[in-house]
């Protein structure tokens, strides 16, 4: 009787794993390829914890970064419950670059860091306006509530200079040779190509391995509670028999 609940029970695991492709082919008519259309990052966990992250990597003085803005702006008003979003200012060595990520990473620590994105694109790009020291970015953020002294010595911490190391090792782990860049999961990286001709492209992209994970996920969750069935069914079929039980048969 046992065994034939077991067998069930592998045979609803079978049912479930099916259903999660099906599912995810349905979703994703389109057949985007690891390797060209995105790239698995090397050393990247391989396990899914049903919570994802997708990250840009970006830079102010960055024009295609500005054009890719009202792209992700609009992913981000139907983005998933599932996927938190964050951004990660890329350097490349430039001193330009270090001082908008600088005062990118301070405006993060002191909580204005996605209230003033925009604005701050929108100063470089629209008004040309261009700022060369910390002083004149510390300047611009103090339209958004903080005080141009406490943002310059924020800038000057321990704590903004540990994340932009982090930053900028996390750029490197994960390969990012140009901006926009975008990474799902510390798994995949996402990026134009020949294959992926715009921006709209790169988030289909996005969204196909959001589903991939998500089916992951939940295929790991299947498996993990059909094991746990059957683990207390084989447990409760080796039970001893109690001594006085046995010499009374």
């Amino acid at each position: 009787m046992k065994k034939n609940r077991i067998q069930k029970i592998l045979h609803l695991v079978s049912a479930l794993l099916l259903a999660v492709t099906v599912q995810v082919q349905a979703k994703s008519p389109a057949p985007y390829q690891e390797g060209l259309h995105y790239f698995l990052i090397e050393g990247a966990p391989a396990a899914s914890t049903g919570q994802m992250e997708l990250v840009e990597a970006f830079s102010y003085l960055c024009t295609h970064c500005n054009t890719f803005d009202p792209y992700i702006n609009n992913w981000k008003s139907r983005q998933p419950e599932n996927v938190a979003f964050s951004r990660i200012p890329i350097v490349f060595g430039r001193g330009a670059w270090e001082l908008y990520a600088r005062g990118y990473v301070t405006a993060e620590m002191m909580g204005i860091g996605d209230e003033a994105h925009a604005a701050m694109m929108d100063v470089i790009w629209n008004e040309k306006a261009v700022m060369r020291t910390m002083e004149e970015i510390a300047g611009f953020y103090t339209r958004f509530g903080v005080e141009k002294d406490r943002f310059l010595a924020t800038s000057k911490s321990f704590a903004v200079d540990a994340k932009m190391r982090k930053d900028q090792r996390l750029a490197q782990s994960w390969e990012i040779r140009g901006t926009p860049s975008l990474v799902l999961n510390g798994k995949y990286r996402i990026a134009g190509n020949a294959a992926v001709p715009s921006y709209d492209v790169i988030l289909e992209v996005v969204d196909y391995l959001i589903e991939l994970e998500t089916a992951e996920y939940q295929a790991q969750t299947a498996r993990k509670a059909a094991n746990e069935v059957i683990e207390a069914e084989l447990a409760d079929e080796a039970i001893p028999v109690p001594a006085e039980q046995a010499e009374d048969s």
